[in-house]
This record gives structure tokens, C-alpha cells and sequence, in this order.
């Protein structure tokens, strides 16, 4: 604030002054962003999955070899790709993202024989996945070899790899020279776009876009250089699909690390990811017990002034009596929770609401990857009836 004299003075906020503030702290936030990035004319085109656009795709594959950054989708959500093996095209990445330089970015490729270019000591079990899953929503990780640059693995001696199954993305991967490291393309820690709408322009080059993806969680990641093989990050290929095909596959339940001098293996990891700019809070337990404590918490903040949002399901969404209530998808079908996550989290940043409660979903299957993404994105704050 600025006094009579002309100086300016500073005050540190308290959580409640940011929270009485909250509307115009993310207006500023978002002000103060813009000011230091700077912002280029992106070009966006249309592709339909169905019938490529042979000029869009060639006009994204020389961006790409020309070291620049081009958003496309893919099965799972829209990933922001640069050649993986130009160390320069992959700091874009985590420029553009604002991504911390030791967080992991996955290689996606098209075909077998360039997997085994970028990486050694590939084990029969993996080719064994691969035939059952490539292409499609899995990451592998293997020891790399020297083509792949520090600058992608995030300093590693393992590299991330993945083979999309959809269209556009595999058509633009091969224009792009067949090594194209894509992390989801959104700011980082906030929720992956599942749309190009989603996905922020004036920071890269190309936004190929090519309608909503179908999965809308990102792909599950698999550690085979450990015995057994380990998922460090559920997907929808899951614990359950791996296990029948292999035997035994670990799983990495750690939460987020707090100690900043470890390096993630791979993204997720480590940081807080999918995050809203509201207050999201998890609430479990019985069903009844948990709509009860979301309507009383509700009540209590919108009493005092604030905007809240509630998720809650088809079954479940007409018993919350106040606040922004949207519906997720229904129980009986997981994959549409997980489709509409992000898309959720981004209507209520739209909303402006202050505080998110959310219900929590049974960790079977893909409900294991919902709540991974979920439990990330409320930075593990959970009530338990």
C-alpha cells in the first residue's frame, strides 16, 4: 500500500486476510503470471481423429523439429510435446509449465523399434506388457541410454517411455522425428486439460486441437528396472490388468514427499499436482454420514460470505441442499468420474468458488487412479467420518 509520502510499504497477509482477499489475490496472481512469461502469437488448428489433417500434422512436426512446443491430444489428456532427445526443446517444456527441472518428462514414441534406440536391459516381462498394452494409457520406465538428455529425465539414468494409441497424437509424433517428450499441458500442479480449450495459448507454439480426449487421467507409469515391477502412478491400466499378464506388480503408496532434495522417478511424484485454486477438502465415510458433513461445512462458509463447491455423483448430487453442486459421473460407471476430474476442477476455478468438498471414491481399479489424482489435488487434506 502506498502513503501519503509516496513510499511503499509492505505487510505480510495472514491465511485469513488471503482468504477475505481471495478474488482479487487470484486476479493478481494471474496478472503478475502474464507479466513474466513472454507471450507469442500460438497457432491453433483443428484435427479430426477420424480424417488427419496431413498439412496441420506436417505444420506441428516442424515446429517440433525446429525445437519448438506444440500441444496435441491424446488418449488419456492433451500433452505438451517437444523432441525429447534437443535438451533445449525440453527446457521449453518446464519453462512454458513451470515445471521444477527434476520432475521426470515421458518419451512418447510410435513403434517397438524406437524404444529400443533410447533405452538397454529391456526385460521379457516388459515386451510382454507392451504387446498386451502399447499403444494405449501405459508408461514404462527403463534404463536409458546416452541419445536420451539429462535435461528430460529430470537428471535420471531412467527414462519414461509411452506409446499413445490415439491418432493425432501418434500422426504428430512422427512428423515431430518419433522422440516427442509430452507432459500433460497445463501450468504445473494445476488440473491436465482434457480439451484444447483447457490449454493456455501465448506460451507455445501449436495447439493441434482434436476435440475431448476419452480417458481424462493421465497414463498409469510402471517402474521395470525394480523386481517386482512397480506402478508409480495408477491409470487405466490397472494393478489388477498388470497382475494377470506378469504376477506380482508392487505399488508405490507414498504421498507427497516432502523433502525437496529427493528426485521423483516419475511424474506425480513429488510435487502437488491437478490442484484447483480453491480449498479442496475430501470428506469419507458412509454415504449418508459424508453428505450430512459436506451440507453442514457448506452452510457454515457460504454463512459467512464464501463460495463453495461440492462434487458429488448422479446418486448422490440432490441431497446437497446449498452451494455449486455439480455431478462427477456415476458409481455404477468410473470411467466417466474420471473423464470429467479435471473438467470439474476447472468449472469451479471459473466459478471462483473458495472451498471444494469433494466425496471420495472406492480405489478399486480406475477408482485408484481418481482418488490418486484427487488426494494430490486437495494435497492429502481428508476428514474421515
Amino acid at each position: 500500500q502506498s502513503g501519503g509520502s509516496g513510499k511503499i510499504s509492505f505487510r505480510r497477509l495472514s491465511k485469513r486476510d488471503c482468504k477475505s482477499n481471495c478474488k482479487w489475490n487470484r486476479i493478481l496472481s494471474e496478472r503478475l503470471e502474464c507479466s513474466i512469461i513472454n507471450l507469442m502469437e500460438t497457432i491453433i488448428k483443428k484435427v479430426e481423429n477420424e480424417q488427419l489433417n496431413n498439412e496441420v500434422i506436417i505444420e506441428a512436426g516442424e515446429i517440433l523439429k525446429r525445437g519448438g512446443l506444440v500441444a496435441f491430444p491424446t488418449e488419456t489428456v492433451y500433452g505438451l510435446g517437444a523432441d525429447a532427445l534437443n535438451e533445449e526443446a525440453a527446457q521449453k517444456i518446464y519453462a512454458a509449465k513451470g515445471r521444477p527441472s527434476d520432475n521426470p518428462l515421458i518419451v512418447h514414441i510410435t513403434n517397438m523399434e524406437d524404444l529400443l534406440k533410447i533405452t538397454k536391459n529391456v526385460s521379457k516381462e516388459a515386451f510382454k506388457v507392451a504387446e498386451e498394452y502399447w499403444p494405449g494409457p501405459l508408461t514404462m520406465i527403463f534404463e536409458k541410454n546416452e541419445k536420451v538428455p539429462y535435461g528430460t529425465t529430470g537428471g535420471l539414468n531412467t527414462v519414461a517411455v509411452r506409446m499413445p494409441s490415439h491418432e493425432i497424437a501418434r500422426a504428430v509424433i512422427d512428423a515431430g522425428g518419433g522422440y516427442i517428450a509430452a507432459p500433460s499441458a497445463n501450468t504445473s500442479g494445476r488440473p491436465s486439460p482434457t480439451a484444447a480449450e483447457h490449454v493456455k495459448d501465448g506460451r507455445i507454439d501449436m495447439i493441434v486441437d482434436g476435440g475431448d480426449v476419452e480417458i481424462g487421467v493421465e497414463s498409469t507409469i510402471l517402474d521395470m528396472t525394480v523386481t517386482p515391477p512397480m506402478i508409480l502412478r495408477p491409470g487405466a491400466v490397472t494393478k489388477e490388468m498388470l497382475e494377470d499378464l506378469i504376477g506380482e506388480v508392487a505399488e508405490d503408496v507414498a504421498l507427497i514427499d516432502p523433502d525437496s532434495k529427493k528426485k521423483p522417478k516419475a511424474p506425480g511424484m513429488k510435487y502437488r499436482h491437478y490442484a484447483p485454486k480453491a480449498e479442496l477438502l475430501i470428506v469419507e465415510g458412509k454415504m449418508d454420514q459424508v453428505i450430512e458433513t459436506i451440507n453442514r461445512m457448506a452452510k457454515e462458509q457460504i454463512s459467512k460470505g464464501y463460495k463453495v463447491g461440492i462434487i458429488g455423483t448422479e446418486e448422490s448430487v440432490a441431497s446437497y441442499k446449498e452451494g455449486d453442486v455439480k455431478s462427477i459421473g456415476t458409481r455404477e460407471d468410473e470411467s466417466t468420474i474420471a473423464v470429467h476430474l479435471y473438467g470439474i476442477l476447472r468449472e469451479f476455478d471459473q466459478d471462483e468458488v473458495d472451498y471444494i468438498y469433494s466425496e471420495s471414491f472406492a480405489t478399486g481399479g480406475i477408482g485408484s487412479a481418481i482418488m490418486n489424482r484427487l488426494l494430490k489435488a486437495a494435497g492429502h487434506h481428508v476428514i474421515n467420518i
